[in-house]
């Protein structure tokens, strides 16, 4: 009795040191209501079922230092702070194909595609990234990649023509 409640106590302090430290990770909280970015992912996913996840990544409102992902398919991870090679698709407009090539262990395997959020005035507002689920054996042949990139495109692309500006974003999803 006494190991299974020692057991029992060491579960439930990892749990609350883990789910804290996750917390404090956070750069940026949401609102509670639904924002319109957070609709657009839902909307996508909803459409593609060849996406794994999209997320959308940027300033919030107010805080020009802070690079979060404000809205996509695993709202577990909303407000996290982005990486370093988010922020240089954000900062610099590059794009990144990541056919995860090194990454054996992923499960499920994908493809990942980091790229310039557009505006439907076209102008780069911050990230948008797409993960594409089940590539070939083989994903990271230059034929391959290009196809990623082109279907990644054309989903950005369609997703700017929804996007009146940055701010909209973060209104009120209706």
């Amino acid at each position: 009795m006494k190991k299974l409640f020692g057991c029992a106590l060491l579960a439930a302090a990892t749990l609350a040191l883990s789910t804290g430290a996750w917390a404090a990770d956070k750069n940026w909280t949401a609102p509670a209501h639904k924002i319109y970015g957070q609709k657009l992912s839902d909307e996508t996913m909803a459409k593609h079922p060849e996406l794994l996840s999209v997320t959308l990544h940027g300033n919030p409102p107010g805080l020009t230092e802070t690079y979060t992902m404000f809205a996509g398919s695993f709202p577990e991870r909303v407000g996290n702070p982005d990486d370093p090679d988010d922020i240089d698709v954000i900062k610099k407009g590059i794009t990144i194909v990541d056919p995860r090539w090194k990454r054996v262990k992923d499960n499920p395997k994908k493809v990942v595609i980091l790229m310039p959020m557009r505006d439907a005035q076209g102008e780069n507002i911050g990230l948008v990234v797409y993960a594409f689920k089940n590539p070939p054996a083989n994903p990271h042949t230059s034929e391959q990649e290009i196809a990623y990139l082109k279907k990644a495109t054309v989903l950005r692309d369609a997703l700017a023509k929804q996007i009146p500006s940055y701010d909209a974003l973060f209104d009120a999803a209706k």
